[in-house]
């Protein structure tokens, strides 16, 4: 997946200011910065759910608005920090949704498969004939994760899906993201406020200040003591944990 040249604007305010990336196949990568700098808007852009007002997007070597809808949910599926269901459904039925684009209603073997893999990969299993009204907001926000791995799609962009989940848990998503990506070969690309999770889990990181990638390579590079001082403004002491940087700021 690639970016080239994109800008986004909003009236006077811009989101985006020519952003050019090259997403690496089969790894994660995620994108940190402070709030306002341009994480989530990227994310909307490369999903097609917001136009940019100039720039391209590739997938696969294919302009993205060449993609025909339900081509497109086959290679690309993303959560959005926004979900609210007008209907009521189980955890179950909800999860079965991921199959659609394959399934289009109609599902078969496989797509009971993937929707048995994803409820199990998230521990729903308990929770699978429950309404979704009737949950946590962690149980909520694991459910549609858990939508997302059904629909099995090479691409995974996640916004800030640690929203509403404890420590215990995100860690365990975090864990299933990296297990999705090393054993599945999935590439995912996931907005993060928590920089120590970006680092000890992702492949690469993105950095974004102001609208503009500020910096952008594997982890090492990216978590430095001075490049995170210059994009959150507040002094940072690195140190390591099972040879992944950690930082610690004041």
């Amino acid at each position: 997946m690639k970016t080239n040249n994109l800008i986004k604007k909003y009236g006077e305010y811009t989101a985006l200011n020519d952003i050019s990336l090259d997403i690496k196949k089969g790894k994660i990568t995620s994108f940190i910065g402070p709030n306002g700098a341009g994480k989530s808007t990227m994310m909307h852009l490369i999903s097609r759910l917001v136009m940019a007002d100039s720039g391209s997007i590739q997938i696969e070597d294919k302009d993205l608005h060449s993609w025909q809808s339900d081509e497109l949910a086959k290679h690309l599926a993303i959560l959005t920090q926004e979900n609210h269901l007008e209907v009521k459904l189980t955890v179950e039925e909800l999860v079965a949704f991921g199959r659609f684009p394959h399934s289009k209603g109609r599902l078969n073997e496989e797509d009971k498969e993937k929707i048995e893999e994803a409820i199990s990969y998230l521990g729903l299993n308990e929770l699978r004939y429950k309404f979704i009204d009737q949950l946590s907001g962690g149980e909520r926000q694991r459910a549609f994760i858990a939508m997302v791995i059904a629909q099995d799609s090479e691409y995974i962009l996640l916004d800030e899906p640690t929203n509403n989940l404890d420590i215990v848990y995100t860690r365990n998503l975090m864990q299933t993201i990296r297990k999705l990506c090393d054993e599945l070969h999935k590439t995912v690309i996931i907005v993060l406020h928590e920089i120590n999770y970006a680092a000890y889990y992702s492949d690469y990181i993105c950095a974004f200040k102001d609208a503009k990638i500020f910096a952008y390579g594997p982890v090492k590079e990216v978590m430095k003591e001075d490049v995170l001082q210059e994009i959150y403004g507040v002094p940072f002491e690195l140190s390591e944990y099972q040879g992944k940087p950690i930082a610690l700021y004041y």
